[in-house]
């Protein structure tokens, strides 16, 4: 049964019989029944504002150039970006990066402590002993 039509009742279509084989054999390849086989045709139909009498043929072939002008033009927008944004940018940050790697000075002023801050006191030495 097809989904969503089950309650509804069948109405009988006159078709040539050559027409119906044909028809017949083209709802088998999509393994479906004759009644959402016409539907999905006439939806394909109504939906892209085709008629069955005009040719497909050039239609499709200019939108297929189309298409591949889109594209082509989007690929030309995203190596232009890719040029004059994202490459620079990286060159900078890497500058960046570079020269606080080489730049090894401390931050906070710290006193470093070394030997020759020694206390200033001494030890008496006991000389008696």
């Amino acid at each position: 049964m097809d989904k969503g039509y089950e309650k509804e009742r069948f109405e009988s279509v006159s078709l040539k019989a050559s027409v119906a084989k044909k028809f017949n054999r083209y709802c088998k390849k999509l393994s479906m029944s004759k009644s959402m086989t016409l539907l999905l045709m006439l939806e394909f139909f109504e939906d892209n504002g085709i008629s069955p009498t005009e040719s497909i043929g050039p239609k499709m072939q200019t939108l297929e150039n189309l298409v591949k002008k889109r594209i082509n033009g989007v690929i030309a927008i995203l190596k232009d970006i890719e040029k004059s944004q994202t490459k620079p940018t990286v060159a900078m940050l890497q500058s960046l990066f570079e020269e606080s790697a080489t730049k090894k000075e401390p931050l906070i002023l710290e006193k470093k402590y070394s030997q020759e801050n020694q206390p200033k006191y001494q030890e008496r030495i006991n000389k008696d002993t």
